[in-house]
């Protein structure tokens, strides 16, 4: 019997490549595209899983995503990507 089980997935761009990191196993993978980095950090996440000595964090779903907002100052400047 399989068991699915749900992680969190945080992505950004380093370059011209797509970061898909997953903070409860500290796996990460990347790809050209969004699609491409979360695909192969599934698939790197399997792998993980595939090993009998692997844990998973029992508190691994008290993750969540947040913002927050803060002041700037005249010295900040925002940065634009390419």
């Amino acid at each position: 019997m399989t068991e699915s089980i749900t992680f969190s997935v945080v992505v950004w761009k380093e370059g011209k490549l797509q970061i898909a990191w997953s903070p409860e196993l500290d796996i990460a993978s990347q790809g050209k595209t969004v699609e491409d980095a979360i695909s192969n950090l599934k698939e790197a996440i399997e792998l993980y899983l595939e090993d009998e000595d692997a844990k998973i964090p029992a508190d691994r779903l008290s993750a969540f995503l947040t913002t927050l907002s803060v002041e700037t100052h005249a010295k900040a400047e925002a940065c634009v990507g390419p």
